[in-house]
Parts: C-alpha cells; sequence; structure tokens
C-alpha cells in the first residue's frame, strides 16, 4: 500500500479523460452569490431498524462531494441512531415498519402516529417534502418490509410525476423487479445493482443474460444495454471491474481503477455521488452562470458517469491506505480528494452567476 496513492494521478484512458472532460463543464464553480440550497439538495430514502449505515454513507458521500444539503427519510428507530453518526444531516423519521407493529415499545407503533400501518398516509408526509429536493435516492437500508416497499412505491410514482431525478439501489430494486412500469420509459431514473441484483433484474425483464452479440466489446456491454432498453431508457449501472453505464442507445464504460476489497456499502458512496451530479446537472440547467452548452440528453449519462468515476476513485485512494482492512467508512474519507484528483479546482473563472 502506498501512503502517496493520493498525489498520485488516477490512471485513465483517453476516452474516459475526455469524458470527465464535459463532466466538470456541468460541475459549478464556487461564486460568491451562489446561496444555500442552490447546488444540490438531495434526498435519501431508506433506514430501518437493522440498516443504520447505509442511508449515512449515501448521504455523507453526497454532503461530502459538495450539494448543499443532505436529508435522510427513515423509520424511527434509524432515525435515533443515524442523528448520532453525524449532525451535518438533516434526518426525518417519517418511513415506517409494519414489522414495528409487533413491538409495543417501538415508536412507529405509538399512538401519536395514526397513519403507522397506511402507505397512503406515510407516503403523503413524504410526497409533501418533494418540492423542497432535486434528487431521490431510494433503497439504502430500505429492507424488505411490506409497509415500506409500498411506501416507496408510491414515493417513486409522486417523484416521477415531478419530473424529480432518482437513483433506485438495494431493496428498492425489488420495486422494479415487482413493476417495471414504475421506471419503465423515465429517462431520469437511474439503477445502480450488484451483480446479484442485475441478474434478478435481467431474469424478470426477460432479457437473455447469454444474448450473442457480434463484437468482444459489444457482447460485453450487450447485457446492460438489453436491460436498459427493456426498461424504456432507464439509465443502469452495472458494476464489476469496470462499470458500465448504459440508457439502451448510448453506452459509456468508466475503466478508472478501484480498490480490491468489496466490503458491504461501498455501493451507497456511488448512489450519493450520483445523487450530488445529478443535483448539479439542474444548476447547470437552471443557468446559474456561464458555462459551456451540452447537449440536454447528454446530462444525465454524464452525471451518471462522474459518480462512479469518484467512487471508483474513493475505493483506489481507500484501498492504498487500508488494504483488506477496508470499511465503507473509508470512502466517506476520501471523497473530497477523490474529486480534486478528477477535477481540480473549480472557481469562479468558468463564468459569473446569472442570479
Amino acid at each position: 500500500m502506498s501512503p502517496d496513492a493520493a498525489s498520485t494521478a488516477p490512471a485513465m484512458s483517453a476516452a474516459t479523460k475526455e469524458i470527465l472532460g464535459r463532466v466538470r463543464q456541468m460541475i459549478p464553480p464556487m461564486l460568491d452569490k451562489f446561496h444555500k440550497g442552490q447546488l444540490g439538495r438531495v434526498g435519501v430514502i431508506g433506514g430501518s431498524e437493522d440498516y443504520t449505515g447505509a442511508p449515512y454513507f449515501s448521504a455523507m458521500a453526497s454532503a461530502r462531494l459538495g450539494c448543499d444539503m443532505s436529508h435522510v427519510i427513515c423509520t424511527p428507530t434509524a432515525a435515533a441512531v443515524i442523528k448520532t453518526y453525524s449532525p451535518n444531516l438533516m434526518v426525518h423519521p417519517l418511513m415506517r415498519s409494519s414489522l414495528a407493529s409487533l413491538n409495543p415499545y417501538a415508536t412507529e407503533a405509538s399512538s401519536s402516529h395514526p397513519q403507522a400501518s397506511d402507505p397512503d398516509r406515510i407516503a403523503a408526509r413524504i410526497i409533501a417534502m418533494l418540492d423542497r429536493l432535486h434528487v431521490l435516492v431510494v433503497g439504502p437500508g430500505l429492507g424488505r418490509d411490506p409497509l415500506m416497499q409500498d411506501t416507496c412505491a408510491r414515493v417513486i410514482r409522486a417523484a416521477r410525476d415531478r419530473g424529480i431525478p432518482m437513483v433506485l439501489d438495494a431493496d428498492a430494486l425489488l420495486l422494479v423487479i415487482k413493476d417495471p412500469d414504475l421506471v419503465r420509459g423515465y429517462g431520469q431514473a437511474i439503477l445502480t445493482p450488484n451483480v446479484v441484483e442485475f441478474g434478478r433484474l435481467t431474469k424478470a425483464l426477460g432479457v437473455d443474460e447469454d444474448v450473442a452479440v457480434a463484437g468482444e466489446r459489444k457482447g460485453e456491454s450487450a447485457k446492460v444495454e438489453a436491460l436498459a432498453k427493456a426498461l424504456g431508457g432507464v439509465m443502469v449501472v452495472q458494476k464489476g471491474g469496470v462499470d458500465r453505464l448504459s440508457d439502451g442507445t448510448t453506452t459509456l464504460t468508466v475503466d478508472l481503477e478501484g480498490g480490491r476489497k468489496r466490503s458491504g456499502g461501498q455501493g451507497d458512496t456511488l448512489t450519493g455521488s450520483i445523487a450530488t451530479f445529478l443535483g448539479w446537472r439542474k444548476a447547470y440547467l437552471d443557468g446559474l452562470w456561464d458555462a459551456p452548452k451540452l447537449p440536454e440528453e447528454e446530462l444525465v449519462g454524464l452525471a451518471v458517469f462522474g459518480g462512479s468515476a469518484i467512487t471508483r476513485e474513493c475505493s483506489r485512494l481507500a484501498f492504498a491506505k487500508r488494504g483488506r482492512s477496508l470499511q465503507a467508512s473509508d470512502l466517506t474519507e476520501e471523497v473530497h480528494t477523490a474529486f480534486m484528483n478528477l477535477f481540480g479546482e473549480v472557481d469562479g473563472e468558468a463564468g459569473a452567476a446569472r442570479l
């Protein structure tokens, strides 16, 4: 392990370098006239009694990367724990678990929460928050509780109706397996499955995982392209030795080196990082600063590419320091260094804000 990994520029292909150059154009410069909330308001929906780390890692990666406001929407039992992790996150105990009704001491089951078993009433309180958010991450620490799942399905539909970009991961992907139409055709939905979840999705969508396509490179990306097409243009991230991102029409490959330790929770850094880039995409589209004009149809893909690149660089840096002892929290600590290694300073020289 090299202690100087942070000072060593990450190796990358010419294609990756060129795409990162375009990603950089949608990163806001740090201008005096910006005010709180303009550069990204991210909400992470997840977090249950058994899983409190995942939503924290996702929201904290988003915050460390540079979004202005990071929210976690979780159950009361999870909220009590997550609040102890960091005072920088805004934690909202709005989710409810049906399992809590079996525990007379659970806050979710108390008489002060008459909506405790009604997914419509639970979802309504979360949906009321959507106008305050730019991006949703759904799934970290969510679990498979039926009430949690039903609530998230309602929130996803409402967010889609409002045109809010969303990143779905972990147990939120079960909702897509159960009802692909929940996201089908929505170009601002991003799925980030691990290898097992990817297999479940391709099976559920009737995608032939052994699809034979001429050409070696095409063959390597055939699965993710077929899955994205089956979902009508949803962006899918196929994680692996390289990350392949596809909406079924355009496929990008992130070939940056990552670490060789696969600890739980690293995918949460990915969801939070993608969410911040999607928040910056909104600021870019709002014209808050003078920037080169990129085709709008490319921006979701560039945001996902940026989030993947940050995560892989975090993994490389953390592995260089920790080796086989690497944990998800080590990636969190590397987010800023990873950003600087890939993008450097992005300052006001890019142009003046138009406020």
